[in-house]
Order: structure tokens, then sequence, then C-alpha cells
């Protein structure tokens, strides 16, 4: 298959999660993605347990299509080899703490002097400006500062954050448009921009109609736990062997819901309006229980699906990666690794001329790539500077 990013190359000076799952994506597009690391290597490497043999599944999860090249920035020989490697590329992806870049002489003013083309994009936990922008900027901190664990978790417990890093893969995403947005644009002006996304506002555009309930109706959201303010039936619910969810977003779907599952007993007229079902909430909801509780999921998913009402298992991840939908569209990908054997991963998260892109490489080991890409590099006859 051609990727879309074929021929564009990635300096990647990002570890641990957020940058290096910006840097996958372009990857998994096709990008040459060079992944420079220190000595030690990104921090993610010593994040075990888990690990399969000697490599953290953690780091396993977001470096897939990308070469390792161990270079010591501390080094000016290192430094200089760096530079050639920036010389050599379409974009530079970094995720230091603001003013890192710009001590090692590697900053965006500097490069675009040597390099007008070069896209320059860093990602960092409150950006480049601001009374912040010298903190370190982790998931949880954001996710916290941004409201979203304010807003999630159970109305008499305490906030709670996701069970995912959802910030750091977030803005990652969101880098990832930004870069290929401007990779189209520099097509036009033969120009390229500094990108500056942080984990911090990523949340609160996360956060969209919560964000907008507080600034435009002046409400603070709460938590509900699986529950919606706003449409009753929605969200998960306990039956007889398990859990599922259930989204009946409108009337009519009320209406199929309650014929389905022979509830017709329900339809009564403070029922028959989403509004309705908001106001009585506090009798219907554990009404509904009750009634789920003497029927299984497998019944209770079979007639509602029949009748066309959204629904769904929750399943924990060996049931998600197991599922027969899962399976069919072939989304576990197994590819061979430099000294696993193989590895298993998830496919890049997109369908090109109806296929998922193929995972082209493993992630790498510590500096697997290092030999070839300085030999690529003499090779090219760069200058030492972009």
């Amino acid at each position: 298959m051609h990727l879309p990013l074929t021929g564009i190359r990635v300096a990647d000076f990002t570890r641990v999660l957020t940058g290096p799952y910006c840097t996958m994506l372009l990857g998994d597009l096709g990008a040459d993605v060079i992944k420079i690391e220190p000595p030690q290597g990104d921090d993610t490497r010593s994040w075990t347990p888990p690990a399969k043999g000697t490599e953290a599944t953690y780091f396993l999860s977001v470096n897939r299509n990308k070469r390792s090249v161990v270079l010591n920035l501390k080094d000016p020989q290192d430094l200089q080899i760096a530079r050639k490697l920036i010389a050599s590329s379409d974009v530079l992806v970094e995720n230091y703490r603001p003013g890192t870049m710009e001590k090692l002489g590697l900053g965006y003013e500097t490069l675009k002097a040597l390099k007008p083309r070069l896209i320059y994009a860093a990602i960092s936990g409150f950006g480049q400006t601001g009374p912040y922008a010298s903190l370190s900027g982790y998931d949880v901190i954001a996710q916290g500062m941004g409201g979203l664990m304010s807003y999630t978790g159970a109305p008499d417990g305490e906030p709670m954050k996701l069970g995912v890093a959802v910030a750091d893969v977030f803005a990652g995403s969101l880098l990832t448009q930004a870069i290929c947005a401007v990779l189209y644009e520099r097509e036009k002006t033969g120009m390229g921009r500094r990108i500056d996304v942080n984990l911090l506002e990523g949340m609160l555009s996360l956060g969209t109609y919560q964000i907008s309930r507080y600034l435009n109706a002046s409400e603070v959201a709460e938590r509900l736990g699986n529950e919606h303010r706003s449409i009753v039936p929605y969200g998960m619910f306990a039956c007889k062997d398990g859990h599922f969810n259930l989204a009946v977003g409108n009337d009519a779907l009320w209406l199929k819901f309650c014929q389905a599952l022979s509830f017709e007993d329900l339809l009564t007229a403070q029922h028959a309006s989403n509004a309705g079902r908001v106001q009585h909430r506090e009798a219907l909801m554990p009404e509904l229980l009750r009634r789920f509780a003497g029927l299984t999921r497998a019944e209770l998913l079979e007639k509602l699906q029949q009748a066309g009402v959204p629904c769904g298992p929750v399943y924990d991840v060996r049931e998600a990666l197991e599922d027969l939908h899962i399976t069919a569209r072939g989304v576990v990908q197994e590819v061979p690794h430099h000294t696993l054997g193989t590895v298993k991963t998830t496919a890049p998260p997109w369908e090109l001329d109806g296929m998922h892109p193929p995972v082209r490489q493993a992630p790498p080991t510590l500096g697997q790539h290092t030999e070839e890409i300085l030999e690529e590099l003499e090779n090219a006859g760069l200058p030492e500077h972009p």
C-alpha cells in the first residue's frame, strides 16, 4: 500500500507517551520516523512490569513504525549528528520542557533561519508561554487542571481520572493533525511553521459541551457516574450476568426500547418525552435496573439490537480484543521484532482504500538503527546545520 506520508522524514526528539503517540501516527501514515534516544533510552523502556522478554509493553504500545538512533545531545559530536539528521528531515517533533531545545542550539528560531521549510512541532504540559510554561506536565495533572476529573466518577465519590492517559493521547493526536495540515500548506507556500500543542488546553478542548455549559449557561458540570445529565436512559446498566451500555437518544428509540423488552407499561405520558424521562429519572432508573436484573446480557443485547436500539456489552480488554467483530476486521496484527521474534499490536486506526495501513516495523530496540542511520547521513553528504 502506498501511504500518504511516504517520503516525509520526521526527526523525533520525544519520549514517554504524548510525543511518541504523535510520531507513531505519522509513521503509521508512511513517514520515516527517526527516534532519537539518549544512551539510557526512552523512559518507558524501563516501565516494567509488564514486559515481553526484555521490552516493556508500555514502550511497545507507542513506538511501532520507527527507527531508533542513540545520541547523547550533551556530547558535541552527537549534537552535530542530530543537526545533520534535522537537515535531512521535513518535520521535527519534541516534547522537552520549554527552553531545553534552545539551550541545545536546536530552538525554532535558530532552525527556521537555517531551514525555512522545516516544520517544528512542540508538545508540552502548559505551552511555551504563560505562568506555568516552565512546569513539568504529566497526564494526570492535565486531567485534573482541565476539569475532566471533576465530572468523571460516581456522584458520591472522589474526582476520577480516566483509565488511559487521555490527555497525552489526545494532545498527541492534535499535534498529528496540525503537522499533516502544515505539510499540505507547505506544498503551496514552500514554508514550514512552528506548531505548539499542550496537554492542558487539549483537555479544555476535549471538554466540549461541559466547557460550553459553563461558558454559556454558567453551570459547573457535576459527576453523574455512568448516567447522562440530559438523556434518560443512557449509560451503563447492570443485568443478570454483567453490564451493558444503552443509548436511548430520542423518543422514537424509547418506543422501540419498550416494545423490544415488553416494557409497554412504561409508555406513559410522563415518560413519552426525553424531558419527561429526565424529570422523572429518580423513579424510572431504579425500575429499569430492577427489570434488567432478571435478564441476561445476551438476551438484552439480542432484543435491543434487533429493534435497532443502540447498545453494547461492557468488556474487559481481553473480551474487547477477542470480539468477533474486531477479529473479523483484523485489528490485531503480529509483526516481526528484532529480538523477541514477534510482537502484537493494534492496526493503525484508519482505513485507506478499504484497508488498514500495515504495521511496517515493530517498535525498535534501543539504538537498533544507529549504524544504518549514520551511514545514510554520511552518504547524503549533508551539512552539519539544517
